[in-house]
């Protein structure tokens, strides 16, 4: 899909013209934004079931910086033994950070105990990882930057990678660049609620068609000290579909709603316009033949409109190995609104990918337990 055109603004007066403009397309940004959102409606339950979570955990859990070679501190954070038998690494979405695999972090740690580490990290330009600049803000770079993770935090023994909406594209990039590294090192990965390219063909679609972004993108690139008035347009075109599109159930914990809000709330505009130039242009199948090499995980909902049901059956027919999971009833943020299908999901995928079977074996002889 080729890319508005937005003639570029010469001199004081331009300037002035062009940010009286972008002002102007805030306004166009909101009807096109609430457009594609106005059937994506959800309520609220009354009910709220994790009204009592504490989803700034991960912030308690052990915590390093990894310096990327072009300079950028990314925070990390884990949880289990450092010498456990296997690491899992944990790679978040657009817009989001860490704190998006939350119920996994829990849950998981309960169920894998000393036998797995689990590592969660925030992607360049999200939650307290540093803000890069713009050009550096693909999927390409992405892979680059979940290389220097592993090689600082999990640089011997076998991993598993799960990456979410845009971190599963970042473990496509990380297979593409790096195959050298499956099987040997990776031995396992899951690929949740994502796609191995472009996302025009979704309601993302028509975000990336409206003229206010590409204002801000200009901005951002070439006159940063004015982001902060096109601010607005920005943001007026995205969060409604970000917003109505992240669940699929009509019921909701108004909780989980609230902290995926509040993660998207506190993304930097430059992340989020260049991020999602990003999702629209990258192509990341070729690493799904390097992925073909191991076990898979390729889940989603099946009320994902960003990402559809579609773009994971597409990948998973082209991995071997893979276990197909569609859940029912579930949007985009399918790890939170339906986490225990997940959670499931990758049990069964690191069981899979661990050789020594050391996690099932203790798996199975915790439920003999509680069973009695």
């Amino acid at each position: 899909m080729s890319e508005p055109v937005i003639p570029l603004p010469v001199g004081r007066n331009s300037n002035a013209r062009w940010l009286a403009g972008a002002a102007g397309l805030s306004a166009v940004g909101a009807t096109a934004g609430l457009s594609a959102a106005r059937s994506l409606r959800r309520r609220l339950t009354a009910y709220d079931q994790y009204a009592d979570e504490d989803f700034e955990l991960l912030d308690v859990d052990r915590s390093s910086v990894v310096t990327t070679p072009d300079g950028i501190s990314l925070a990390v954070r884990e949880v289990g033994p450092q010498d456990a038998p296997l690491t899992v690494v944990f790679a978040h979405g657009f817009c989001l950070r860490m704190g998006a695999f939350y119920f996994q972090r829990v849950r998981l740690t309960q169920q894998w105990g000393d036998q797995v580490r689990m590592v969660f990290y925030d992607q360049r330009g999200h939650g307290q990882s540093d803000e890069a600049p713009p050009d550096t803000y693909t999927v390409t770079q992405l892979g680059q930057d979940l290389e220097s993770v592993l090689a600082v935090v999990a640089p011997t023994g076998p991993v598993v990678l799960v990456g979410h909406s845009m971190g599963g594209m970042t473990v496509l990039s990380h297979a593409r660049q790096y195959p050298q590294r499956y099987p040997t090192r990776i031995a396992g990965a899951a690929l949740i609620a994502s796609a191995a390219e472009g996302v025009s063909r979704s309601p993302l679609g028509e975000i990336l068609r409206n003229p206010a972004l590409e204002a801000v993108r200009f901005a951002v690139r070439y006159a940063p000290r004015l982001v902060h008035r096109t601010r607005g347009a920005a943001k007026s075109v995205v969060a409604p579909i970000l917003r109505a599109a992240s669940y699929g159930d009509e019921k909701i914990s108004p909780s989980v709603v609230a902290f995926s809000e509040e993660m998207m709330h506190g993304t930097p505009i430059a992340t989020l316009v260049e991020f999602l130039h990003a999702l629209e242009v990258h192509n990341e199948t070729a690493g799904l033949a390097t992925l073909a090499k191991i076990p898979t995980l390729v889940a989603c909902g099946d009320r994902d409109l960003l990402t559809p049901k579609e773009y994971s059956q597409a990948m998973a027919a082209a991995l071997p190995k893979a276990e197909l999971r569609i859940v029912g009833g579930a949007g985009h943020l399918v790890q939170l609104e339906q986490p225990e299908a997940i959670n499931e999901a990758l049990v069964r995928l690191v069981e899979r990918a661990t050789p020594s079977k050391l996690v099932a074996l203790t798996r199975r002889l915790r439920e003999r337990v509680r069973n009695g």
